[in-house]
């Protein structure tokens, strides 16, 4: 193991290459990364860097985001089949069918879609800053959410606001159910509930902060809780581990977990640095209509 985290950084400092990673992915893999966070983190992030190399360890709309803020750059997934389901869900062709539909609505794509769905949409956000983008649309506008309802309907219910829901969830966060949260609320009765918002709406309405990742990371540091039950994907356990070592962390059993996070390892980043044969290419012409959403969201956020 220590061989190939040390020929990682040999292979990293040759190609002047930037390692990001989600909160999601191995503990190994974030602990070499240069920098660890949530999508709206990695997206500033991979626009900020300027680097010629960004090896991306996450899933493919994360690293197509990557490609989409820095076309200058090669991008790096080191697990090529690490898509995500939920992104799977907005078809192309459907969002199109819609837009013809309803040619006056506004159109907000959650982050985790695809470069040629974000290329159809009018802004982009992510489960941190969707409340803020939501506010700069004006109420009397017919907006479509997509595609995660649970996301969607969350923020709709924060905001007091109507929105049309494309049919999309997370697997992972779709599983937890409320009265397996209840369960575990029982057995620790001290600790803060800190869920994701791609949860379904009844579990959120039993947390005492529906956040982030990197919001739940932000939560934790300065919280004066010593307790917290963690609702989202178990990656993230890492990063409140390493970050509140006297903080004592529950997770929820089952234990969440995305599979395809979890496809990306060392041994296939080493191989990304090694080959260049995992490079995520799109077309000019798809990246400049893909980006403008996602600038929007970032001006925003």
């Amino acid at each position: 193991m220590q061989e190939i985290i040390q020929r990682i950084q040999e292979l990293k400092t040759a190609n002047n290459a930037v390692i990001l990673a989600h909160n999601y992915v191995r503990g190994e893999v974030q602990d070499i990364a240069d920098f660890v966070g949530d999508s709206l983190a990695l997206s500033i992030q991979a626009k900020k860097v300027q680097a010629p190399v960004i090896v991306f360890c996450g899933v493919r709309f994360m690293a197509e985001t990557a490609k989409i803020l820095s076309p200058d750059s090669e991008v790096l997934l080191p697990a090529p089949d690490a898509g995500c389901p939920m992104a799977d869900m907005a078809d192309p062709k459907e969002v199109i069918k819609y837009r013809e539909a309803h040619p006056e609505a506004v159109f907000v794509a959650y982050v985790n879609t695809t470069a040629a769905v974000k290329a159809l949409v009018d802004i982009c956000c992510t489960s941190a800053n969707a409340d803020k983008v939501l506010r700069t649309i004006p109420a009397d506008r017919e907006v479509l959410f997509l595609p995660d309802q649970n996301l969607g309907a969350n923020t709709a219910a924060k905001l007091g606001r109507k929105l049309a829901l494309w049919p999309g969830f997370c697997p992972t966060h779709n599983r937890i159910h409320p009265d397996e949260v209840r369960r575990i609320k029982a057995q620790y009765p001290n600790a803060k509930l800190l869920v994701h918002p791609e949860c379904l709406p009844a579990v959120v309405e039993l947390a005492d902060a529906a956040l982030s990742t990197g919001g739940m990371v932000k939560y934790v540091k300065e919280s004066d809780a010593q307790e917290f039950i963690i609702g989202t994907e178990n990656g993230i356990l890492h990063q409140l581990a390493l970050q509140n070592p006297d903080k004592r962390l529950y997770p929820l059993e089952p234990l969440p977990t995305c599979p395809n996070m979890k496809k990306v390892t060392l041994e296939n980043l080493l191989h990304a640095l090694e080959t260049h044969e995992t490079k995520v290419e799109l077309p000019k012409e798809l990246m400049d209509r893909a980006r403008l959403p996602i600038e929007r969201m970032l001006e925003i956020a």
